[in-house]
């Protein structure tokens, strides 16, 4: 199973490096991160999704919490969140499929940011499940390039979990 982990740390040179090096010795591998300054400066909010069984999830937030710059350790997988992810997008376009593509674009909210004779780049912003839905949707345009970010997560204040209201909306 896949788990989202919020880890706040201390601003400091080698704190990431740490991080990912505690993955390695460990045998595994971080599937998206990402770092940014938090809410309070000199702390910054790495956020990483990795593989594993909640028993090896606990065991890996034991040894991030042994870490001297790691302040906070959260497993926000089962906690209703706002997640987001962004991705850069360049795909054939030719005068004759540059309509569709935008079409499509448009149906998943995303933004032309390029435009050449024979392509297009597109922005889109939204949680992992979009990501996927237009790079499956597009993919037999030909995509020539991707860069995506990793996924960004907070917790929802309000507690409301949407993913569970939009299973009730479809039963």
């Amino acid at each position: 199973m896949k788990h989202t982990l919020s880890v706040l740390v201390e601003d400091e040179a080698g704190v990431l490096t740490r991080i990912a090096g505690l993955f390695a010795r460990r045998g595994f591998n971080i599937d998206s991160l990402a770092v940014g300054p938090a809410e309070q400066a000199g702390i910054s909010r790495i956020t990483m999704v990795v593989q594993g069984n909640d028993r090896i999830i606990e065991q890996l937030t034991k040894q991030l919490y042994k870490l001297v710059n790691v302040l906070k350790v959260n497993d926000v997988t089962e906690v209703p969140c706002v997640e987001r992810e962004l991705m850069l997008l360049k795909v054939n376009a030719t005068s004759t499929t540059r309509s569709e593509v935008v079409e499509i674009a448009q149906i998943f909210r995303a933004r032309v940011v390029d435009v050449s004779d024979d392509s297009l780049i597109l922005e889109v912003v939204g949680d992992p499940g979009k990501m996927v839905a237009i790079v499956k949707m597009l993919q037999r345009f030909g995509l020539r390039e991707i860069a995506r970010t990793g996924k960004v997560a907070l917790t929802r204040e309000s507690g409301v979990n949407t993913e569970y209201l939009k299973s009730k909306e479809v039963a």
